[in-house]
């Protein structure tokens, strides 16, 4: 049979039910977490690593940004080297802040295990820089991965 002229083409269906028609998974279930959501799970659990250590960690937020941004308030990138994290101390009211960026570490690891390693280090120097420590003195196991 042939559609009418000028009319719209022959209808396809679907005889199979396939094709997307909601989640893959409920959100339970770690399928449906996004990288973002991974790598944020990783910033997390190395704070809380730490925390156990430096009870003042508590006074500290902790943010993951995708990439740098020129002209914030914190370190500016240029062509030769792109921070992984950045930290701002406490000012005017405001709590300090530690920031690792998502997208250069996750350029610069290669699956999960060295990239929870990498940022459990960007963690670790920002800490360190925050507190005017050596990385060493906040995590006596830095550099040892």
């Amino acid at each position: 049979m042939t559609p009418p002229a000028g009319g719209p083409g022959p209808r396809r269906r679907d005889r199979h039910g396939r094709g997307m028609r909601g989640p893959i998974a409920p959100p339970q279930v770690p399928l449906a977490a996004s990288r973002a959501d991974l790598f944020a799970d990783l910033v997390q659990d190395s704070v809380e690593r730490l925390e156990r250590r430096w009870p003042q960690l508590a006074d500290v937020d902790f943010h993951v940004l995708e990439v740098p941004q020129a002209g914030g308030t914190f370190p500016v990138w240029n062509d030769e080297a792109v921070p992984l994290g950045g930290v701002m101390p406490a000012r005017d009211g405001q709590r300090a802040r530690v920031v690792v960026y998502r997208r250069p570490v996750e350029i610069r690891s290669k699956g999960r295990d060295e990239r929870a390693a990498l940022v459990h280090e960007v963690v670790v120097e920002q800490i360190a820089e925050l507190l005017g420590l050596t990385p060493e003195t906040v995590d006596p196991r830095y550099g040892e991965d």
